[in-house]
């Protein structure tokens, strides 16, 4: 590596934001500058289409400020995996010779096999960074992340995620965990569900174990708790988890905690809790974009051995759009046939479980307004209709941001049925888009209606 690339990172660095930099460039590695062009590395095509979209500029300027006399760049993608990997049920050890597929009816179980959970830490070994697809949806999220990896309970700690089901939050929770146990041998970290961890708490009462317990629990580095919502109704286990919490916290060991919704929304969660898990930092990750969802599929089938093509892509992620779970539900009838029939993905697409396909080219514009018409007890004509006020106006712009975004409808297009301009159009979608950030009851709310809409 020559001396001047480290220059080059940091004035990227100084650049962009300091959660683009970490997500993005924090893996990007040297390889060769000649005839005028930079070549260097990243760990997967995402991120590479992410730099050459995003921050081209920014990387041009800086191999400049450094020295370098280019006036471009190329990026390689190293995929190459750095340590053990799943696939199809299978470990395969980098480098080592892999036996060639020969029938397709043995593969059929190992497709939907799921990886064995470790004995010791609860962790997926399978899930880690590496195979995790970084979108807009979850950028800020990985990013934080990465800073925990670094420097665990020093930064964002307690972080507290939360997201809709099957958004990628227990992959990116276990992803920390397996990075910090990888990086930090000696680390204690575990991982539980908030159940497992009321499981513990009764099994050591009835038993007289509850020194055991404690000892479990505040001795650890990193404690991981996932669906932390279902912690709802179990006020010991509340008190048990607050004194836990505070002991860990006391001692700078990390904590992380994802859950559907924040503290304060779960029911009758202790306030006291509530504020102490949002001390730290809460993130949440929302529904991926088609552009992600795309880059979700490619990454989990190269992960399964297969080479998918873009028709096949294209079609999950337009079918398949309430969350990651049944995305990769998707991609597994579509493979398990193709393994089936010994035929290639395209050819069977059309043939998945009609009872979990999802098409927009199913829903009207018509069917949206009537579903958010009901939905929020008004009537189609409601909305269709120029009143302003506050429940149907907001109601309107829900609608508006369900025919861009699911429908992946034009502002012009949405204004010819709502008789109104593109420019108002593009006004109620940016509202729905900024609110939902970080207004949780709307969130719900456009979950739900998604759900009804794909119902029929």
């Amino acid at each position: 590596m020559p001396n001047n690339w480290q220059t080059v990172l940091d004035e990227i660095k100084s650049s962009v934001s300091d959660m683009a930099f970490k997500t993005y460039f924090t893996n990007i590695k040297f390889i060769s500058n000649e005839d005028g062009i930079v070549t260097f590395s990243v760990p997967n095509s995402f991120v590479k289409s992410s730099i050459e979209k995003k921050y081209y500029d920014q990387v041009v300027n800086a191999l400049k400020t450094a020295g370098f006399d280019c006036e471009s760049f190329n990026i390689v993608v190293d995929d190459q995996p750095k340590k053990t990997v799943i696939r199809r049920g299978v470990e395969i050890i980098p480098g080592a010779p892999v036996k060639k597929k020969t029938d397709p009816i043995a593969s059929v179980g190992s497709i939907l096999k799921k990886t064995d959970i470790s004995a010791n830490n609860g962790l997926r070994p399978n899930y880690r960074l590496d195979n995790y697809v970084v979108g807009g949806n979850n950028d800020v999220a990985v990013g934080a992340a990465r800073a925990i990896i670094d420097n665990p309970g020093a930064v964002y700690n307690p972080l507290f995620i939360y997201g809709g089901s099957g958004y990628g939050k227990t992959h990116l929770i276990q992803a920390i965990g397996n990075e910090i146990h990888d990086k930090y041998p000696d680390m204690n970290v575990l991982y539980v569900t908030i159940e497992q961890f009321y499981g513990d708490f009764v099994y050591s009462i009835q038993n007289k174990k509850l020194e055991n317990f404690k000892q479990k629990y505040r001795d650890l580095d990193v404690l991981i708790v996932d669906d932390f919502q279902f912690i709802t109704g179990k006020t010991e286990s509340q008190n048990e988890f607050f004194h836990t919490f505070n002991q860990l916290y006391s001692k700078n060991k990390q904590v992380i905690i994802a859950a559907d919704r924040l503290p304060a929304q779960i029911a009758t969660v202790d306030p006291r809790l509530a504020s102490r898990l949002t001390q730290g930092i809460a993130l949440d990750i929302q529904l991926p974009d088609f552009e992600t969802r795309c880059a979700i599929i490619k990454t989990k089938a190269e992960l399964m051995g297969h080479d998918i093509d873009n028709s096949t892509v294209e079609y999950l992620a337009n079918n398949f759009k309430t969350n990651i779970r049944d995305l990769e539900g998707g991609l597994n009838q579509v493979l398990l046939l193709s393994d089936l029939r010994g035929v290639s993905t395209s050819e069977v697409i059309n043939e998945i479980s009609p009872v979990t396909q999802q098409s927009q080219h199913h829903i009207s514009p018509r069917q949206v307004v009537d579903k958010v018409a009901k939905y929020y007890n008004l009537t189609s004509k409601d909305l269709l209709g120029t009143s302003r006020m506050k429940d149907i106006k907001n109601a309107r712009q829900v609608a508006m941001y369900l025919m861009n975004t699911d429908l992946e409808l034009s502002t012009v297009k949405i204004g010819s049925e709502f008789k109104k301009d593109h420019t108002t159009i593009m006004h109620g979608v940016s509202m729905v888009k900024e609110k939902i950030k970080t207004d949780f009851s709307l969130r719900e709310q456009v979950s739900e209606l998604r759900s009804r809409l794909y119902d029929n």
